[in-house]
């Protein structure tokens, strides 16, 4: 069997949700020191890791991202290798990110470049987000990189193919959490009570006509409540109810907007079923701006290449904190096609793993060709 196919299946034998990624560290550790560590660096960095390999003769630093958590998802795909841990599940791929980045790391330290390389496997992707303080971190700020690259894995398109754009491709994204609490009672006295069922659907309703007529028709953003919890018996009027969801736009100004009609509709409930409403937006993730320079440059090698084929796709309402990495270091995120039925975040999402060794080749090839020159 493939090594980096058989890394990936014991990487997604242990998936662990963010900052809780000890057992995925120690593997992750176990097999880079096995490789010769002449040429290699390693700190840790909470449940993450920084591997740097030194160049031959260095001008720059190559960055490398990959991202190492779950998502809290039970996985129904029946594989012989399926998750070991309840409620866990590699449903993003990052099983995949890891083994291509072990791979590449493997690579360059057999076949050093002139340039320093710097891999960084990353926790809490998912949330509540790893790659903003790890980008913060002394270690970070000590081994910066000039440039850097990830990846993620695409279930919609077949393997052996790549897609990226220049500038925009992931989207702003924001959780959402809304806290009502009115007045609870029995069921048969609705007129002594405020219920927060009645409360939370009119919320919910509400809340979608910011996108219908308060957002561009020409410009994006979505909001949705994917989990409300509310209620304990089918005969008490309900005292709480809490919503959860996403907010995702392509732009910073449109996310504003719609924070502040948001907060304008919930007082408008509170006022509306006399409750009272807490708003938090959790973890915020900055959109992934695709370097125009380096992605052009970036699809230009890729198109000589006969291995895999280029798309140039249109952006994404997906979110990735890489875009935090982004912000401040010139490089690029790109699609990477697994070919799989179910999508991410499915239960059943079931990449196809010869994508492991196309990533790996081609990934070598332009970073060879980046840090050579």
């Amino acid at each position: 069997m493939n090594p980096f196919v058989k890394i990936r299946r014991d990487l997604h034998l242990i998936p662990e949700l963010g900052f809780k990624e000890f057992k995925t560290q120690a593997y992750l550790l176990s097999y880079i020191e096995t490789l010769s560590q002449e040429r290699i660096s390693i700190r840790k960095w909470k449940t993450g890791l920084f591997v740097k390999v030194q160049g031959l003769n260095p001008m720059k630093t190559i960055g490398y991202r990959a991202d190492i958590d779950g998502l809290p998802i039970d996985e129904e795909t029946g594989l012989e290798f399926s998750s070991l841990h309840n409620e866990q599940m590699h449903a993003c791929g990052h099983d995949f990110h890891m083994s291509i980045a072990l791979g590449v790391l493997t690579h360059y330290v057999n076949n050093p470049i002139a340039d320093d390389l710097l891999f960084i496997f990353q926790p809490a992707e998912e949330g509540p987000g790893g790659a903003e303080p790890m980008l913060k971190s002394d270690i970070m700020q000590e081994w910066k990189p000039d440039v850097i690259f990830a990846l993620h894995i695409a279930p919609e398109y077949p393997v052996g193919t790549i897609a990226l754009k220049e500038g925009l491709l992931f989207a702003n994204t924001s959780e959402l959490f809304i806290d009502l609490r009115g007045k609870g009672g029995h069921a048969a006295y609705p007129h002594l009570t405020n219920d927060m069922v009645i409360a939370a659907c009119s919320l919910v309703g509400q809340l979608q006509t910011i996108i219908s007529r308060n957002v561009n028709p020409l410009d994006s953003a979505v909001i949705t409540i994917g989990k409300i919890t509310s209620g304990t018996v089918q005969n008490i009027i309900a005292e709480r109810a809490r919503l959860e969801g996403t907010i995702r736009t392509l732009s910073d100004e449109s996310m504003d907007k719609v924070k502040h009609r948001i907060n304008a509709v919930v007082k408008g409930i509170e006022t509306g079923f006399e409750c009272e409403a807490v708003i938090d937006y959790g973890s915020m993730y900055h959109q992934v701006y695709n370097n125009e320079e380096i992605t052009r440059d970036f699809i230009q090698y890729m198109k000589t290449q006969t291995t895999v084929e280029v798309i140039e796709c249109k952006e994404a309402m997906t979110g990735e904190d890489f875009g935090y990495m982004l912000k401040e270091i010139p490089g690029l995120m790109f699609w990477l096609g697994v070919d799989s039925t179910y999508g991410l975040h499915h239960s059943k999402l079931d990449p196809k793993e010869e994508a492991i060794d196309v990533a790996i080749n081609i990934l070598t090839s332009y970073i060879s060709y980046q840090g050579n020159r």
